[in-house]
């Protein structure tokens, strides 16, 4: 499968999808806002030399080891421009290097939710109380640790249909707000909702608009975010491994109903939730 992949992209590329040797691990090559770009880093010998460090626009960018050479995985942010984008290479005293990959044109549709007033027209104690959890909430999604995911292909938190609800652009009561960065999976209240992969319990809280929420930090800056539960059922700093109970599915904060709003994140940036997830 994987040489036929290799034979069907232009010759020099320096992107691919590949297959780690962690059961295919890494996400599909997908340079479109919201997507994952996987850039081939061209650094021989992987196996006996440090990981060069890449970032892409001013953040971190996970780096994984294939056979003899680098991997890096790059979340595109949602507002980034089509065309072309780069990436800095560096490896320790050498002069850093700059890849260039393309990102392509994506179109997401639009979604038309009705809600509470008090969710859409915040009075001053609700905007502060807003503005003081989204510190919390950014902080634990831009989390790094050094320590490499166990795995990049996620198990589902909950069973249920899953929405093609990521990047859709959003109207609250007929007003716009930001684009929706996650999928709504849908289940019936109190439905279990476990671990996608191995990580640590980054932050948990009840926020104004996400409700009971869970953030799981799995390394490299690759975070899972959980939102609008019943209730939690982890703490901060624990460690949890891939099938471990983490809560149950509720209808807390800004909802229309029951479901898990499920998203994930690479340094920080939102990225398609679908691309990680197996089809089972």
């Amino acid at each position: 499968m994987i040489r036929r992949l290799m034979k069907m992209l232009p010759a020099g590329t320096t992107i691919l999808v590949l297959c780690a040797s962690t059961a295919s691990a890494e996400p599909p090559h997908s340079p479109r806002p919201g997507g994952v770009a996987v850039i081939r880093l061209n650094v021989a010998d992987a196996s006996g030399a440090a990981a060069p460090a890449v970032t892409f626009n001013e953040k971190p960018a996970m780096v994984i080891q294939h056979d003899d050479e680098w991997l890096a995985i790059v979340g595109i942010p949602l507002e980034q421009e089509v065309g072309n984008a780069f990436i800095s290479i560096s490896r320790g005293t050498d002069r850093d290097v700059m890849r260039e990959f393309e990102v392509l044109d994506h179109q997401y549709r639009e979604q038309r939710l009705s809600v509470n007033r008090k969710y859409v027209d915040l009075n001053q104690e609700q905007l502060q109380r807003v503005i003081a959890e989204r510190k919390i909430i950014d902080a634990a999604l831009g989390s790094w640790r050094d320590d490499a995911p166990d795995t990049l292909a996620l198990d589902a938190p909950v069973a249920g249909p899953r929405s093609s609800s990521f990047g859709l652009r959003r109207f609250f009561n007929d007003q716009p707000r930001s684009p929706h960065k996650g999928m709504d999976i849908a289940a019936t209240l109190g439905t279990p909702i476990v671990a996608p992969a191995a990580g640590i319990i980054a932050t948990t809280g009840d926020f104004y608009f996400n409700g009971n929420t869970v953030i799981i930090d799995h390394g490299q800056g690759f975070v899972t975010l959980f939102c609008h539960l019943d209730k939690v059922e982890v703490e901060n700093g624990q460690q949890v491994l891939s099938g471990m109970r983490i809560g149950a599915v509720g209808a807390s904060g800004r909802v229309t109903g029951a479901h898990l709003h499920f998203a994930t994140y690479l340094s920080g940036t939102a990225v398609d939730p679908a691309l990680f997830l197996s089809s089972d």
